[in-house]
C-alpha cells in the first residue's frame, strides 16, 4: 500500500491512474501514518505548498528517521529539500539538505522546462532498477534542487545546465520529473519504489 499524501493544491489523478495501471494499491490521505509508504505529489509554488505542510513536518520528519520509503515528485521532490528561494525564502521538510534555485537564465532556453528530457543514471539505487541509462522522462519545472552532500544524486538531467533529477537519500527519493506522465519508464520508476 502505497499513501498518496493530499495537501490540497497537488494534482493526484494521474498519479493515482499510474499506480492502478502497475496494480500497486494506494490510498489518499491528509495525515500519513509510520506504517505505509508515501509520495509527496506536487504542482504550485513552494511557500503555498509549505503553509499547508507545515502541521505534518515534524511527523514527516520523524517517518523518514525511522525508515519509512518516502518519495517525492516535482514540487514534493524540492519540498524534501531544506530551502527553495522561489518567491523569497521559504523554510522545506529538510528531509535532505540542500537548496531549491531557479534553472539559471541562459539565451534561447526556455523556462520553465516543459518536456521530455534524458536521465543520466550517475550511480545504482532500486529506484532505477532496470531503467536504462539515457532514458527518457517528462519534466514541468522551474527550479531545481542542489543537495549539499553530492553523493545523494542518483541521476542528472541536462537543461542549459546540469541538475539533479533523482535523488535520494536514506529511504527518501526525489523525481524532478513526473514518473506518472513518463510512459513505462515513469512507471518502472513507481514500480520500484512500491517495491523498496
Amino acid at each position: 500500500m502505497i499513501a498518496i499524501l493530499d495537501y490540497g493544491i497537488n494534482n493526484l489523478r494521474s498519479l493515482q491512474n499510474a499506480l492502478d495501471r502497475i496494480d500497486v494499491k494506494w490510498e489518499t490521505t491528509t495525515e500519513p501514518d509510520h506504517e505505509t509508504k508515501l509520495i509527496i505529489p506536487g504542482v504550485g509554488a513552494f511557500g503555498a505548498a509549505m503553509e499547508r505542510l507545515r502541521p505534518l513536518k515534524d511527523s514527516l520528519q520523524q517517518m523518514a528517521k525511522s525508515g519509512v520509503p518516502i518519495m517525492g515528485i516535482c514540487l514534493g521532490q524540492q519540498l524534501l529539500f531544506s530551502r527553495s528561494e522561489e518567491f523569497g525564502s521559504h523554510e522545506g521538510l529538510d528531509l535532505i539538505a540542500g537548496t531549491v534555485s531557479y534553472i539559471p537564465k541562459v539565451a534561447g532556453l526556455k523556462i520553465p522546462h516543459i518536456g521530455w528530457n534524458k536521465l543520466e543514471i550517475l550511480r545504482e539505487d532500486i529506484i532505477v532498477s532496470l531503467v536504462p541509462n539515457d532514458s527518457y522522462a517528462y519534466f514541468v519545472h522551474s527550479l531545481v534542487v542542489k543537495p549539499e552532500d553530492s553523493s545523494c544524486v542518483v541521476a542528472t538531467t541536462e537543461y542549459g545546465v546540469e541538475f539533479a533529477s533523482i535523488v535520494q537519500a536514506g529511504h527518501v527519493w526525489g523525481c524532478q520529473f513526473h514518473p506518472e506522465k513518463s510512459g513505462d519508464i515513469g512507471l518502472e520508476i513507481l514500480r520500484n519504489f512500491a517495491n523498496c
